[in-house]
């Protein structure tokens, strides 16, 4: 699957959790903050899924070792910096822990799934890939 597409595809889904959550979130009492967390942890799980993604791309055709490098330096830097975008949302703009986590962790697996699948369909279907 191309890049495009793969964004495409992360975009649709974020449309279809996000708007589920905004239905969700609309209870009465429900803080506006918690509606920013949940965005913001969405957005963070999508924006590791696509350089995860590019970074696959990226590394198709290299040596295996440049393979793995590609792959474990970039989970490496991208761990890294989720971590300080976690503390800075957490700790400077005060969003509500709970929300913002829980979307985060549930975005994060939704789209590790979407990437594993499309991975794994391009590599059993080379031609597909294109």
């Amino acid at each position: 699957m191309s890049f495009g597409k793969f964004v495409a595809t992360i975009a649709a889904t974020l449309a279809l959790t996000l708007g589920g959550w905004g239905l969700a979130l609309r209870v009465p009492g429900e803080s506006p903050a918690a509606a920013g967390a949940v965005f913001l942890g969405a957005f963070l799980a999508a924006a590791n899924a696509l350089a995860a993604y590019a970074l696959v791309l990226w590394s198709r055709g290299k040596s295996s070792s440049t393979f793995v490098r590609a792959i474990l330096g970039g989970m490496t830097i991208r761990m890294g910096l989720l971590i300080v975008a976690v503390f800075a949302a957490l700790l400077g703009l005060g969003l509500p822990q709970g929300p913002f986590v829980a979307s985060l962790l549930a975005h994060f697996a939704l789209f590790l799934a979407i990437e594993l699948a499309t991975v794994h369909r391009s590599s059993a279907h080379p031609e597909a890939a294109r």
